[in-house]
């Protein structure tokens, strides 16, 4: 951890610190594309609007697989094996084979969701653009530590930002609360984390560049 970022940490009051890692967590990049799964099915009024309950929970659960559980999975099994040095991927090095492993599973969704009949293009859009930002994120860890929150709030900031400049609903509410979230987590891994500030912004703007090639080619 570099000078600054333990200087940063150890002016900031612990309450805060406590709460920049709360969010950190509960905004980790493996539940960001989860919760975007979940207002797509059921608080957005057209894209699955012809699915049953138990189709829904079967795109929740192909979401969860991919997107939170494998990732975890993978992450555990490195550190136990000794691959890795922390879960947290503090290290650049760690972080090479666990985005790899990554891009193959985000790959994989995108491949089944792109090939599901009656999947909504959406979700396919959105599936590649995880997948760009995986890989994108893979190729930048060899000259910076980007910040993964900033490329998963990236992503999930301009798939919304494209949703509602494409359809005529009222987005004010998510696109709102899809902004502040974003500052949000950029606040806290300013906090807890040994980022620079090119790193975090760095990684919301890669992100919304891979969503936003991802909705022009899917």
């Amino acid at each position: 951890m570099s000078i600054a970022a333990n200087k940063n940490q150890l002016t900031t009051p612990w309450p805060l610190r406590s709460l920049a890692q709360i969010i950190s967590y509960v905004l980790h990049p493996v539940f960001i594309p989860v919760y975007v799964v979940l207002f797509l099915l059921y608080e957005h009024p057209f894209h699955f609007l012809g699915y049953a309950g138990r189709q829904k929970v079967m795109v929740v659960g192909q979401a969860l697989a991919m997107y939170t559980f494998f990732p975890l999975v993978t992450v555990g099994l490195l550190r136990a094996l000794g691959f890795i040095r922390s879960f947290h991927l503090h290290d650049r090095k760690d972080r090479i084979i666990p985005l790899v492993a990554c891009g193959i599973w985000y790959f994989w969704i995108w491949y089944v969701w792109r090939n599901m009949a009656g999947q909504s293009p959406v979700t396919v859009q959105f599936a590649l653009g995880i997948w760009l930002a995986a890989s994108l994120g893979l190729l930048l860890n060899s000259y910076m530590k980007i910040s993964l929150h900033g490329l998963s709030m990236g992503v999930a900031l301009c798939f919304m930002l494209l949703l509602s400049l494409q359809e005529n609903l009222h987005y004010g509410t998510w696109l709102s609360s899809t902004i502040f979230l974003t500052g949000l987590v950029c606040a806290a891994r300013f906090i807890v984390s040994d980022h620079r500030s090119i790193e975090i912004y760095g990684g919301v703007f890669a992100g919304m560049l891979c969503m936003l090639v991802g909705w022009v080619v899917g």
